[in-house]
């Protein structure tokens, strides 16, 4: 098999791949056991109605972010504050009551510099873009590190109870984590505020999740967010390639279309192929962008890589091999898509607006083109039913429209007191 056949996605792969995606995705929701997670959120969509103000922390590497939301209802909100924060080598591998100290330290910055209202009882959302077993929409265990982050005594343990603690112990117990979310769920609920046809959210960057809106088949019950880790999807044709690839990686057998689609891994199947164990995702993005006649740019790049590339066939050769990688990337999560929203909507009798973020999606030059033409290639005219928003940022943002909907549901919980009443009580004798 030559390397263009061995890459090629067909209109009968995408296809099949529709067919075993929504077999899996069966298989999830009914409990047996399936390659998609299909894990509850705990969370359904925004009404849009929501007012107030919320603060969200977005952990999804060693770069976070606390921000401030101003929900007005009827769609319509803004962003009061953003403050970025970075986490270093031994934060992210020492303990972990360190590491969620260090997490609501930053968040006392944010409150104190940013925030309107520092004393008042405040709701949270929490993005946690790491694996967790979610047992409702403000409680969830880490399943398992990844991103290089080895804080001790986390994994097992309930990341909501332990920002909690760490937020109390800083003095911040008028704080309390509203709703867990992940960064794909965030997404969903930020675009689906103001468009109440969004009922999917994807990502597609680093790397690559779903989520969508299900009614469960419980007879009366409510529509839920459903987190369908499809990354970790498994009834893919891998070549050679992806074998090698994934006997490399540091989870062999696992995240099998997360490693033909996402920008982890994407530089690394290209370097496979061409010889250069340097190459990333965003050497194919500046190679498939160069249009030059003399393909300069590829020459340039690859000769930084060690990859020979002296006559114009050599360079051809390299930008060939770059698109096929990535165009089969784009058709697969197409065809992932596709199953999706056809689950929701078998008959597309509707119109769909799927939220996505993500580097790949967002940067790549022809991912997006090359993703909504396969999605015309499977529904024809109907294809124009789904429209694919870039919603930059909604991690944040959704985990704070989240936390808004469920922000009155914790206080029960909690005995609180506002600063007026600590006050008050003291004056009182209490």
């Amino acid at each position: 098999m030559d390397i263009k056949e061995s890459f090629l996605i067909t209109l009968g792969d995408m296809r099949k791949i529709i067919k075993d995606f929504h077999r899996e995705m069966e298989k999830g929701l009914s409990g047996r056991k399936s390659s998609l997670g299909m894990i509850p959120a705990y969370a359904a969509r925004p009404t849009g109605s929501e007012k107030g103000s919320f603060i969200a922390l977005d952990l999804g590497g060693t770069n976070f972010r606390v921000i401030e939301v101003e929900l007005k209802g009827g769609g319509k909100s803004r962003i009061l504050g953003v403050k970025n924060f970075t986490l270093n080598k031994n934060i992210i591998t020492g303990s972990g009551e360190r590491l969620f100290l260090f997490l609501a330290s930053r968040v006392n910055d944010f409150i104190k510099s940013e925030a309107q209202g520092s004393g008042r009882r405040r709701e949270l959302g929490f993005t946690f873009s790491f694996p967790v077993n979610q047992t409702g929409i403000a409680s969830g265990t880490l399943v398992k590190w990844t991103k290089g982050f080895r804080a001790k005594g986390v994994e097992g343990a309930d990341v909501v109870k332990l920002l909690n603690e760490a937020l109390a112990k800083k003095g911040l117990g008028n704080i309390k984590v509203a709703a867990l979310v992940n960064d794909t769920v965030g997404t969903l609920a930020a675009r689906s505020y103001s468009d109440r046809a969004c009922d999917v959210g994807v990502i597609i960057g680093t790397g690559t999740n779903a989520c969508c809106a299900e009614r469960p088949r419980t007879s009366g019950a409510d529509e839920m967010i459903i987190n369908i880790e499809w990354g970790n999807f498994n009834k893919l044709r891998r070549n050679s390639y992806d074998k090698e690839l994934d006997r490399r990686s540091e989870n062999p057998s696992h995240q099998v279309l997360e490693k033909m689609v996402s920008g982890m891994y994407l530089g690394g199947l290209a370097g496979l192929v061409l010889g250069a164990g340097s190459f990333s995702s965003r050497h194919m993005s500046e190679i498939e962008s160069d249009v030059s006649r003399g393909l300069s740019r590829v020459g340039a790049i690859a000769g930084r890589l060690g990859i020979r590339a002296a006559t114009p066939m050599e360079r051809r050769f390299i930008k060939e091999v770059c698109c096929l990688i990535s165009t089969r990337a784009s058709r697969i999560s197409a065809a992932a898509l596709a199953a999706v929203v056809t689950k929701i909507d078998p008959k597309l009798s509707r119109r769909h607006t799927v939220a996505i973020d993500g580097s790949v999606y967002e940067k790549h030059p022809h991912f997006a083109k090359r993703m909504k033409l396969a999605l015309r290639e499977i529904f024809g005219s109907k294809a124009s039913g789904i429209r694919i928003v870039l919603t930059k940022d909604g991690s944040g943002k959704g985990a704070a429209i989240i936390a808004a909907a469920a922000a009155s549901k914790i206080w029960r919980h909690h005995d609180y007191k506002s600063e007026s009443d600590r006050h008050a009580g003291e004056v009182a004798g209490e």
